[in-house]
């Protein structure tokens, strides 16, 4: 009682407050779902989405594409005795597997490419990995973003180990730029394309290795540090597993090098799933005989074979593509707008078919109260 009369003697209550929140009056709407709201929106659905998977079938059918799987390629050598190229009975990618020391090994092969239609348009080279997970966690989270803003001064992440130092005979050390698994593990497969010309003669396709990198990554995410690059990375290592250092990842153009190398930051943007492609080289229309895009014909697809997939156990593919208005080839968008159109159509036409045999109306269903009768 004491404690009741204290309460009430100081005033405090705890009883809420008179407003219309506090006290659930807010005004409120609950949709009635009846035959005449929910089968006008299946139908509605069906009609809109078959359309529309047909279009995004139609655009992705138009686009043209060509895939060629190389990891099995054999290595091949030219006879100059002979005058022709010699193809080896064993595969590159026994060459670097027993190989005592992969890096200072070069295995060459060649494929022949037949296209038999003309791939018109914009022609873009791409590289396919399979089985390879970049999306495990440790794997993203392997870099330094701070070092890829070209701030060398620091020292590497925690987040770049074991990645981030590489370790002399004599146990000094010295820190990688750049450093972290997903910079260790860069695609370094060099493609060439290369086919007859008018005099008979082979002649390289001309592919560009810039333009195919996002603009906000290479402006925003990747920088390079201020002065000459030999300079600017003197004192630091290239990753374990690279031929070249960053700054000579592109030796036929300088401003292609260091953190803002193209082919770098599309490595480094990961892939969500375990089989993905990435932007290799785009065909470069300039040139008066490849402004209209490829001619089918016989190609010549040359491999610097560098890339080990065996440690994963995973495939390589190069791939030629064209565009449409909606980007690359991806039938899955437009049959999944006609499976949900279908169905939607399908369910509609059943529901509607329950509703005239056994339906009521909208007044009986809200007049419905405990005396009315169950039928």
């Amino acid at each position: 009682m004491s404690l009741s009369g204290d309460a009430a003697s100081s005033g405090t209550t705890k009883k809420p407050s008179d407003s219309a929140f506090k006290q659930q009056k807010l005004p409120a709407w609950q949709p009635i779902l009846t035959a005449g709201t929910v089968l006008p929106t299946f139908f509605v659905i069906g009609i809109a989405f078959i359309p529309v998977g047909i279009g995004l079938l139609y655009f992705s059918d138009e686009v043209k594409e060509f895939v060629l799987d190389y990891t099995d390629c054999k290595e091949t050598e030219w006879n100059s005795s002979r005058g022709d190229w010699v193809v080896k009975d064993w595969t590159c990618l026994d060459v670097i597997k027993n190989a005592s020391n992969p890096e200072n090994i070069e295995c060459f092969c060649r494929e022949e490419i037949e296209l038999k239609e003309d791939f018109q348009g914009n022609v873009f080279m791409y590289y396919g990995l399979t089985n390879f997970y970049q999306n495990h966690r440790r794997y993203v989270k392997s870099r330094d973003d701070n070092q890829l803003l070209g701030n060398l001064y620091a020292e590497p992440s925690h987040d770049c180990m074991p990645f981030d130092y590489f370790v002399y005979e004599n146990k000094t050390k010295a820190p990688i730029a750049p450093c972290g698994a997903i910079a260790n593990s860069m695609f370094n497969d060099v493609l060439k394309l290369s086919t007859r010309n008018n005099g008979g003669n082979w002649e390289d396709v001309p592919l560009l290795n810039t333009g195919i990198a996002w603009d906000s990554d290479k402006n925003i995410k990747f920088r390079n540090p201020p002065g000459n690059l030999t300079e600017a990375f003197k004192g630091f290592e290239k990753p374990k597993a690279w031929k070249k250092p960053i700054y000579k990842l592109d030796l036929k153009n300088e401003h292609n090098n260091g953190f803002q190398n193209e082919d770098f930051i599309v490595w480094m943007r990961t892939a969500a799933l375990p089989n993905f492609r990435k932007l290799y080289r785009r065909l470069n229309h300039s040139e008066q005989s490849y402004a209209n895009g490829l001619k089918k014909g016989t190609y010549i697809l040359t491999v610097e074979y560098n890339y080990d997939v065996s440690t994963f156990d995973g495939r390589k593919q190069m791939i030629l593509s064209t565009t449409s208005l909606l980007g690359g080839k991806n039938p899955f968008l437009g049959i999944a707008y006609i499976v949900v159109g279908v169905v939607c159509l399908v369910l509609g036409i059943a529901l509607l078919l329950i509703h005239i045999k056994c339906g009521r109306g909208t007044s009986e269903m809200i007049n419905v109260n405990p005396r009315t009768p169950y039928q």
